[in-house]
């Protein structure tokens, strides 16, 4: 593994010559608790939590500060103050994170076509064509970085690998405001080394279960067989095994036509009090809305899903004739769905809400011409 300033990046040794895409992730530092520092000079070098304040109130982002005192998003927002009773809470300010985001995407565009934004604060990005000549994928993700950092004054990381699982892996490897870079023939010895609780996918609870049954690091994971992993993780095993070996094929998708568009939140404690799921239901519909209102899409169906802290995945799903209206209804089928299936037979560790059936603005302007609509 490189360091940021190493002359190496994912592309370097051989990497071209070997078919091996060059792949950046960058993820933004606490953004928008970031946001709300850099807007609010008061706030710089405080805790800070964006979200709700009352009783019922959910933590939905969280500033460096207030991390270090055990706060994490999709906490209860009276857990998070009575870790850290000097917490500042900030409401969510969703139209300038997306203004924020803009800017930032155009700065990736500004290197590659090749962009696929995962939320408003991450994506991932193919350089493997050297648009600006730099010479490297670190380079470019160094590049990047002091951009972001000039025209925004926020801070980001970023993963350099070769393929998508290393590069979000390394981009949280040095956070905040870090670079780190995985070269080829160095992915499995990475993972080799690191806790399974760092997987993508892998929670608190999955974590427990996998301690159980030995399974500590990436080398632990490396050793169990594929049968053995679906005997107990079912669907989930073909990814750990593919991902305990550092192999992801997935190709960056700049131009993905959505069939649907939602979110979910692992919690960092299973939730199944009524008034902490009904708040998380909240969360998730702050979020979601605001990838649909991005993405100038309509849909008429909504998804509940929840995920039992056994691993256990359970859904159900509204249909309605018309498009959903707005922000209003889709909290009220997503809330609606929820009442359905309380009381919960176990706690959940994971609840996400989709809409689907969609339809995108200019595609509902030029329906009949067999024409469709990016969405990212």
């Amino acid at each position: 593994m490189t360091q940021p300033g190493d002359h190496d990046s994912a592309s370097d040794g051989g990497g071209e010559a070997a078919g091996l895409r060059k792949i950046i992730h960058v993820d933004m530092d606490a953004f928008f608790a970031s946001v709300e520092q850099r807007d609010n000079p008061a706030l710089r070098g405080k805790p800070v939590a964006v979200g709700g304040a009352s009783g019922r109130g959910v933590v939905a982002a969280a500033s460096y500060e207030a991390r270090r005192f055990g706060v994490r998003s999709a906490m209860p927002s009276v857990t998070a103050k009575r870790l850290c009773p000097d917490l500042v809470f900030c409401k969510s300010r969703f139209d300038v994170y997306r203004e924020v985001s803009g800017q930032i995407r155009a700065i990736f565009r500004d290197y590659t076509d090749l962009v696929e934004p995962l939320s408003l604060d991450e994506a991932y990005l193919d350089v493997t064509e050297d648009r600006h000549n730099l010479g490297s994928a670190t380079r470019i993700a160094q590049a990047i970085r002091r951009r972001i950092r000039k025209d925004t004054r926020l801070t980001a990381s970023a993963g350099v690998s070769y393929n998508k699982f290393l590069a979000k892996l390394a981009s949280d490897q040095n956070k905040p405001d870090g670079l780190c870079v995985i070269r080829p023939g160095e992915g499995a010895a990475f993972v080799a080394g690191l806790p399974v609780s760092r997987f993508h996918g892998v929670g608190p609870k999955g974590a427990e279960k996998m301690k159980r049954l030995g399974i500590a690091t990436g080398a632990d994971l490396a050793e169990r067989d594929l049968p053995f992993l679906r005997a107990h993780f079912g669907s989930f095993a073909d990814y750990l095994y593919r991902a305990a070996r550092g192999v992801d094929l997935r190709e960056v998708r700049a131009h993905r036509i959505r069939k649907s568009l939602g979110g979910e939140r692992t919690f960092h404690e299973d939730l199944s009090a009524p008034d902490a799921l009904r708040e998380a239901m909240d969360n998730i519909v702050d979020i979601v809305w605001d990838r649909i209102e991005k993405g100038e899409v309509r849909g008429r169906t909504v998804t509940l899903k929840l995920k039992y802290n056994d691993f256990q995945i359970a859904s159900r799903a509204r249909s309605i004739p018309h498009f959903v209206s707005g922000k209003t209804e889709f909290a009220a089928i997503g809330h609606a769905l929820l009442a359905e299936m309380m009381p919960l037979p176990r706690p959940i560790r994971l609840m996400g809400l989709t809409l689907s059936k969609l339809e995108g603005v200019e595609e509902a302007k030029t329906r009949g011409q067999d024409r469709q609509l990016d969405l990212l």
